[in-house]
C-alpha cells in the first residue's frame, strides 16, 4: 500500500507539474528592463530617462507638501476617530469623485449643476481606461472601434485590446518633422467609420509631448461631431504639463461646451505625485441626469467583480487638498513649481545642444510639453547613448524630462549631440 500511494503521488506531481508547460516566457516591458540596465551600470555618471515619474533637481522622488498636510490631517482624523479604513462605496468616496470632475470641467460647468455627468473613482488612469474600455464594450452602441494616436502610450494598445475593443490608428506625428500631423490626423479621423471611438491625449500627449494648439481643438471639435464619433479623453497631466490646471483643461471644457457626451479618465499620479496610491477617476457626460444614474449603475456592476472598491487613502489626500481652498491653492503653486522646473530643463537641454556645437534644429523638444520629449533620435543613437555615455532612455528616443536635472543638462547635451551629429 505504501509503494502504490508513493507511485500515485509521484505522478500526479509530475502531471500537476507540466499543466503550465505551455506557457511561454512574455518579453519584459521595456521600461524594466531600461530600469535594470541603469541600476546594473556602475558608472558615476549614469543617467536614467526612462521612468516616468517626477523627479526633483537633485534626481530625487517628490513628494508635494500638500500632500504631507493631508496625509497627516488623514492620520490625525483616524486618531481622533473622525476617520476610519472601512471599505469605500464600489464607486469611491463622493468627495473626492465631485472634486475631479470639477477640476477637470471648472466649478461653472452645467453638466455638474444639473447631475448630467457621473464620475467614478478609479484605479489611476489606467484603471479608469480599463473599465471605460469594458463599458464602451458592452454598451457603446456604435462600432466596437477604437482609434488611438500613432504613436500612443504603449499601454493603450493591450489596454483596450483586452477589453474587447477593437484597436485602429490614426496619424499623430511626423517624424521627419517633429511636430504634429495635424492634416494626417484630421484625415484619418474624417476616413474613420461614422460612430468611432476616437481616443484623445487631453494635454502632454504621451509619448510625443507635441499636443494641438487651441485653434487646433476648436477645428477638430466639429469634425468629430460631424462623423458621430465618441471622444474618450485621457487626462493623465492636469496642471502639470502647463503648472496651469485650467489651461491643461481647455480641450476637455471646449468639447463638453460643443456638446460632446465624452468620457474622461483621469490620473492623480503626476500632478499629485501619488504614484503608488492608484488614485484616479473615470466619468461619462450624457444627455440627461436620468442616463447618468443608469450608467453609474452599470460602470458599479463593472466594478464589484473587478476590485470591489477603490483605496482611500489617497483618495482622501486628493479630496483634503481640492475641497480646501487654502491647501488647493499651495497644491496649484507646487504644481506650477514641477512643471516650470522642466520647462526649465527643456530650454537648458536646447541651449545645451547649441553650446556643444549642434547645428541641428531642437526647437521641437521646446515646442513640445509635459512629461517627455520625443527628441528624434533614431535607436541606433539612443542605444549608442547608453553603451558610449551611461544615458538610458526607450528606443524610440522618447526622454523623461523629469530626469533631466541640473546636474545632468549639459553632459546630456553634449552626448546627444555626440550620437546625432
Amino acid at each position: 500500500m505504501l509503494m502504490l500511494t508513493t507511485s500515485t503521488s509521484s505522478s500526479s506531481t509530475r502531471s500537476f507539474s507540466s499543466v503550465w508547460s505551455g506557457v511561454q516566457k512574455g518579453p519584459e516591458d521595456p521600461i524594466l528592463g531600461i530600469t535594470v540596465a541603469y541600476n546594473n551600470d556602475k558608472s558615476p555618471q549614469k543617467v536614467n530617462l526612462g521612468v516616468g515619474a517626477y523627479r526633483d533637481d537633485k534626481g530625487k522622488p517628490y513628494i508635494l507638501p500638500t500632500v504631507h498636510k493631508a496625509s497627516a490631517e488623514f492620520q490625525k482624523k483616524l486618531e481622533e476617530g473622525k476617520e476610519d479604513n472601512e471599505y469605500l462605496p464600489i464607486g469611491g468616496d463622493p468627495n473626492f469623485n465631485k472634486a475631479s470632475i470639477t477640476l477637470a470641467l471648472g466649478a461653472d460647468s452645467p453638466h455638474i449643476a444639473n447631475k448630467k455627468v457621473v464620475t467614478i473613482q478609479a484605479l489611476s488612469g489606467t484603471g479608469a481606461l480599463r473599465v471605460a474600455g469594458d463599458f464602451l464594450k458592452k454598451f457603446y452602441p456604435r462600432n466596437k472601434q477604437i482609434f488611438l494616436p500613432n504613436p500612443t502610450w504603449a499601454n493603450h494598445i493591450p489596454l483596450f485590446t483586452d477589453a474587447g475593443l477593437e484597436v485602429k490608428y490614426y496619424r499623430y506625428y511626423d517624424n521627419k518633422a517633429n511636430a504634429l500631423d495635424w492634416n494626417g490626423l484630421k484625415e484619418d479621423i474624417k476616413k474613420a467609420p461614422a460612430g468611432s471611438i476616437i481616443l484623445l491625449h487631453a494635454c502632454a500627449h504621451n509619448p510625443t509631448g507635441q499636443d494641438p494648439t487651441l485653434e487646433q481643438w476648436k477645428e477638430l471639435s466639429p469634425i468629430l461631431k460631424e462623423k458621430e464619433h465618441f471622444a474618450l479623453f485621457d487626462s493623465a497631466y492636469q496642471g502639470f504639463a502647463s503648472g496651469d490646471p485650467e489651461k491643461d483643461a481647455e480641450a476637455i471644457r471646449l468639447f463638453a461646451r460643443d456638446g460632446h457626451n465624452i468620457a474622461l479618465c483621469q490620473s492623480f499620479a503626476k500632478n499629485f505625485g501619488l504614484y503608488g496610491q492608484r488614485i484616479g477617476a473615470l466619468s461619462f457626460l450624457t444627455s440627461t441626469a436620468e442616463e447618468a444614474a443608469a450608467v453609474e449603475s452599470q460602470l458599479k456592476i463593472l466594478v464589484r467583480p473587478m476590485y470591489s472598491n477603490p483605496p482611500k487613502h489617497g483618495a482622501k489626500i486628493v479630496s483634503y487638498i481640492l475641497n480646501d481652498p487654502t491647501l488647493q491653492a499651495q497644491w496649484r503653486k507646487e504644481v506650477k513649481g514641477m512643471a516650470d522646473r522642466i520647462i526649465t530643463m527643456r530650454d537648458r537641454l536646447v541651449k545645451g545642444l547649441a553650446d556643444a556645437g549642434s547645428k541641428k534644429n531642437w526647437k521641437h523638444i521646446t515646442d513640445q510639453i509635459g512629461m517627455f520629449c520625443y527628441s528624434g533620435l533614431s535607436p541606433e543613437q539612443v542605444d549608442r547613448l547608453a553603451s558610449e555615455y551611461h544615458i538610458y532612455m526607450t528606443r524610440n528616443g522618447r526622454i523623461s524630462m523629469a530626469g533631466v536635472t541640473s546636474g545632468n543638462v549639459d553632459y546630456l547635451a553634449k552626448s546627444m549631440h555626440a550620437v546625432a551629429k
